[in-house]
């Protein structure tokens, strides 16, 4: 007997074999079969989901689930365009804290809404003796007062209190550990968000180290979750780069760096695991430290690699060679060629055929680079939001003749290269139906196009957050399509998005996710 049947409903399977259902039965978590092959069983329960869409439960490939919930947590100065406004939020926070030189973290920094970056002088006015971090919105760089300052080495660079990449790690150092029971309360907040939007799945982009960890023992805060039933979604990790060390492991191994007991990509089980090895190698366009080939149109700067290239080649080589599947954040074209280089040399030294590494981000990607993408056999981990909200922007500081090789989708998918959706939720909206969108039109939010050569179908879209997403995250076995055998993990929709105009895609209603059979607001199972 099934758990449950759903009936009269339009299924969009993602499996080729049976593209689309009316019936799909449910047994214990897992589909046990499509239309006739159920329709005359016994279930337990029968659920008439009244002509609605069906699609398999959204793979985001890229999140930062913690940051998303501490930064929720935390005040915001997002949308503010007065040095006056920001200043006002940043007093105002600080006059909370009633622990003298307690640390006030303020998130949504972004220079180009005040045409120009804050000052350690001008944080120093409201700080009243507190500690003060405002966090940029990539990611990649924040401003500190002088209370922040008087900690730092002497050779921790910084103008005026902006520090970026590297040394704004160096601040951050300063703060952490973030205890596991605070993480988890924010881990737990942000999965629940991802479930209002489809997302079934995701792989957290950096624990334990790099640039956004948050504690050496950051695993345990997603353990701890589990052990308590409070984990919503399945959650791939993936520890940061600099968390790999000498192991001195027998030299047949061949593992000059690693985890301590051997601990690599694919441990853990259908709810927690560990996933690629997070390597940055630049940094982001909105810090303008994307490292790019030619400087930033307007600019002298050409952006910035995280280290030394020799170092970062050798740690993407040591990852491979322990092996890893590696996710190499690599935004601007400069950084790309580092990333493909080092990656070529890693298969040289020892053929993977199914490592399955992937390049995260892919900023810009020129038109040379796109075979060699194609023959090591990456796949593309893009963020379409980041367009559709930041384009113009990109745009003009790329120029007319590289803004139309931002964040690709044609070009990846003509050269055979898997072409990965993702969010790096929490820098922008993490909607994928709204992601869909725009890999569809190819317009931010203002109307202008940018790249439309590199539109695709949303047929192709779809499969960047479903069977693209699970083989990136290696769960192909077992998710991005309704296939018999595989989870229950799916998405019901107010709208069919390959029916609808494609101007509504973003603002289809997300009615109901479920995970592992069970529906993730009221727990019924099914």
């Amino acid at each position: 007997m099934l758990c449950t049947r759903l009936t009269n409903a339009r299924i969009l399977t993602m499996d080729p074999d049976h593209p689309v259902a009316h019936d799909l039965g449910i047994w214990k978590g897992r589909i046990v079969g499509l239309d006739e092959a159920v329709t005359s069983l016994p279930a337990r329960e029968v659920i008439d989901l009244q002509g609605a869409t069906v699609l398999p439960g959204f793979v985001d490939s890229h999140v930062h689930l913690a940051w998303t919930g501490l930064k929720a947590s935390s005040p915001s100065i997002a949308g503010l365009a007065r040095v006056e406004d920001v200043l006002a939020t940043v007093a105002e926070a600080c006059a909370r804290k009633n622990t003298p030189g307690a640390w006030v973290s303020v998130g949504g920094y972004d220079q180009r809404a005040l045409g120009r970056h804050l000052t350690a002088a001008e944080l120093d006015r409201v700080s009243h003796g507190h500690r003060v971090f405002v966090m940029h919105q990539s990611g990649h760089a924040c401003v500190v007062n002088s209370a922040v300052l008087d900690l730092l080495p002497d050779d921790v660079p910084h103008e005026d209190g902006v520090l970026v990449e590297s040394a704004m790690g160096a601040v951050r150092r300063l703060r952490l550990p973030y205890a596991q029971e605070d993480l988890a309360d924010a881990i737990e907040y942000a999965a629940r968000e991802c479930l209002t939007e489809g997302i079934t799945a995701v792989a957290e982009a950096g624990i334990g180290g790099g640039l956004l960890g948050h504690s050496p023992v950051e695993l345990g805060a997603y353990q701890l979750l589990r052990d308590q039933g409070r984990l919503p979604l399945r959650v791939q990790l993936m520890p940061g780069g600099d968390t790999l060390r000498p192991v001195g492991a027998h030299e047949r191994d061949g593992i000059p760096r690693g985890l301590d007991l051997g601990l690599r990509t694919g441990f853990g089980d259908d709810w927690l695991s560990v996933g690629a090895l997070k390597i940055y190698t630049d940094g982001g366009m909105m810090a303008r430290t994307a490292a790019l080939t030619a400087p930033y149109e307007g600019m002298e700067t050409t952006g910035q690699l995280q280290d030394d290239p020799e170092h970062l080649t050798s740690l993407i080589v040591d990852g491979h060679l322990a092996g890893w599947q590696l996710a190499v954040h690599a935004i601007g074209d400069r950084a790309a060629d580092l990333a493909l280089d080092a990656l070529e040399r890693a298969q040289e030294l020892r053929p993977r055929t199914d490592a399955r590494h992937r390049i995260e981000h892919a900023g810009l990607i020129r038109p040379d680079q796109l075979p060699r993408f194609a023959r090591l056999g990456l796949s593309a981990v893009v963020q379409p939001n980041f367009l559709r909200y930041f384009g113009d922007d990109y745009a003009t500081i790329m120029g007319a003749e590289r803004a139309p090789w931002m964040y690709r989708g044609r070009g990846f998918l003509d050269h055979g290269v898997t072409l990965v959706g993702s969010s790096d939720r929490p820098v922008t909206d993490g909607s994928p139906l709204r992601a869909v969108q725009f890999m569809v039109e190819r317009a931010s939010l203002s109307g202008q196009f940018i790249g439309p050569d590199e539109a695709i179908t949303v047929d192709e879209a779809l499969h960047a957050y479903t069977v693209a997403g699970a083989y990136a995250c290696r769960w192909d076995d077992s998710a991005g399509s309704l296939s018999p055998g595989k989870r229950a993990d799916l998405v019901v929709l107010g709208d069919d998005p390959r029916r609808v105009d494609t101007s509504r895609i973003g603002d289809i209603e997300v009615v109901a996710t479920f995970v592992d059979g069970r529906e993730a607001t009221d727990g019924k199972k099914l």
